[in-house]
């Protein structure tokens, strides 16, 4: 039962104030859609950080998927350690818009490497469900 009251108070990857279990583990768990383009930025961080290969495949834009995805992704995901998430500033992707974009910023650890990824992805809402479709990347290594 211990176990179990854990799980409820594991704070959620994505720096939000719920728990995991009531914020991204649903979307990655496939028991629901993101109802927004945050909250599918929020759990795509949340699966690179828990290495949910699957689903970042199934939430991206699928005209962007590409054969070598799940080697490349289950590369980058056993390399990084992602530490911190934070929204700069969003535009649309509410639930009753088809596009929105996200800018965020994202701390990790690569081998002895540290550094921010700052990203601005764009999203497309397709038959309720949410999907990334690219992104403006840079990557900052701080000492």
């Amino acid at each position: 039962m211990l176990h179990d009251q854990e799980a409820v108070c594991k704070a959620c990857p994505c720096g939000s104030t719920q728990p995991f279990n009531l914020c991204c583990e649903p979307l990655i768990g496939g028991k629901k859609n993101a109802a927004t383009a945050e909250a599918l930025m929020r759990s795509r961080y949340t699966a690179f950080s828990l290495g949910a290969i699957d689903y970042l495949i199934d939430t991206t834009a699928p005209e962007m998927r590409r054969p070598d995805d799940a080697a490349v992704l289950n590369e980058q995901t056993k390399a990084t350690i992602w530490s911190s998430l934070r929204v700069v500033a969003k535009q649309a992707g509410e639930n009753d818009d088809t596009n929105g974009t996200v800018e965020f910023k994202a701390s990790f650890t690569a081998g002895d490497e540290t550094g921010v990824l700052h990203e601005t992805s764009r999203f497309r809402q397709d038959g309720g469900q949410w999907f990334y479709v690219d992104g403006d990347v840079e990557v900052m290594l701080t000492d």
